[in-house]
């Protein structure tokens, strides 16, 4: 959220604030800069879920917010224009390309995401899992009122139409295997992680609490800080990767029960999953058992081509409408609950009880 950052230089750097109340100076995130660049600043544009990240935009409203600009102290006349995702946005110059090219189409990464997973109707969720993770629910023509520390969103916005979404941030996913790997020495590569994770003890009972930089939501402690419980002597580096891979799936169903009890939906029917730890099979497949729900992993490829596609195709009249492009949508694989409920339970009860005891020490 980006106003803190704009207000800072304004106020700092000499001659900002003069020129941005004389009309010569303009912001924008980084899509409305690569539009203004591809147009060679003929458009000074961005989309509304773009807009929605700035801190000065009303998700409500749909308008650039005048208290916030009061509050921040941000001109008007600095922001860009907001359109739809899919919009006219110019076309590139020519001498950049090797020809004009349309520009049909602009959202922020994870409402891309949530596009490029076709989850348009209200319930469907998406989760991407990288370094972090963020996990976002359409809640459809309502914006949600923001509780369970989650953050009310727009989704994306068509025809003029907003649609919204809550979302939760997991501050570390992929990180705690990097941690293993480069800070402890326990995981030759990240490549071996499912092996070691299928070795491991099912008897163990070691919980990696991955708080290094906190803990997010549903929890939002900055203070809390990393833990491991549940250790023996038997415990060895394949129950560390084991439970550094579990912390994401128990995190994701932390951030799934908050959207619940939030009024984002009853439980889902399917998580669709994209991002690069998703290549893991054994962590896909706990996924689903920890969730009891089935999870979807996309060829990130096709998804990435199909929103785009989707984006450009659809401002032109050229391409389907959401229920169509919902169907093409296709899965690399489908990953189904095997872990019987009692394990289940048992599982993500004791990572409740890490996650409280590592909670309580910041106390």
């Amino acid at each position: 959220f980006s106003a803190t950052k704009l207000a800072w230089l304004l106020d700092h750097v000499d001659g900002a604030r003069a020129r941005a109340e004389a009309g010569r100076l303009l912001f924008g995130t980084v899509d409305s800069y690569l539009v203004w660049r591809l147009t060679e600043g003929r458009v000074h544009a961005t989309d509304a879920t773009n807009a929605s990240r700035t801190l000065l935009f009303n998700i409500r409203t749909q308008d650039w917010d005048e208290a916030m600009l009061a509050l921040f102290r941000v001109p008007r006349t600095m922001l860009p224009e907001v359109r739809d995702c899919a919009s006219d946005y110019g076309s590139s110059a020519a001498s950049l390309l090797g020809g004009a090219v349309p520009i049909r189409g602009v959202a922020g990464d994870q409402h891309a995401a949530l596009i490029g997973q076709a989850c348009f109707d209200p319930g469907t969720v998406k989760a991407t899992y990288g370094t972090g993770c963020f996990v976002l629910m359409n809640t459809g023509a309502t914006a949600t009122p923001p509780g369970q520390r989650l953050l009310t969103t727009l989704a994306y916005r068509m025809d003029g139409a907003p649609a919204y979404a809550l979302e939760g941030s997991i501050f570390v996913a992929g990180a705690a295997l990097q941690w293993l790997r480069d800070r402890l020495g326990v995981l030759p590569h990240a490549a071996g992680a499912d092996e070691m994770a299928a070795r491991a003890d099912p008897e163990s009972h070691v919980y990696l609490v991955p708080a290094f930089v906190g803990l997010g939501a549903p929890h939002w402690d900055p203070e809390a800080r990393g833990a491991i419980f549940g250790l023996t002597r038997n415990s060895g580096p394949d129950e560390l990767v084991r439970a550094a891979l579990e912390s994401v799936c128990f995190q994701t169903r932390d951030l799934l029960e908050a959207m619940a009890a939030a009024g984002g939906g009853a439980a889902i029917s399917v998580l669709r999953v994209d991002g690069g730890m998703v290549a893991s099979d054994w962590t896909m497949q706990c996924l689903a058992d920890t969730l009891a729900t089935p999870v979807d992993r996309a060829s990130i490829a096709e998804t990435t081509a199909l929103g785009a596609a989707w984006l450009a195709g659809r401002h032109a009249g050229l391409w389907p409408e959401k229920a169509e492009f919902a169907a093409r949508w296709r899965r690399d694989r489908r990953f189904v609950p095997a872990l019987d409920e009692t394990t289940r339970a048992a599982r993500y009860a004791g990572w409740r009880d890490a996650v409280r005891r590592t909670l309580s020490r910041g106390s």
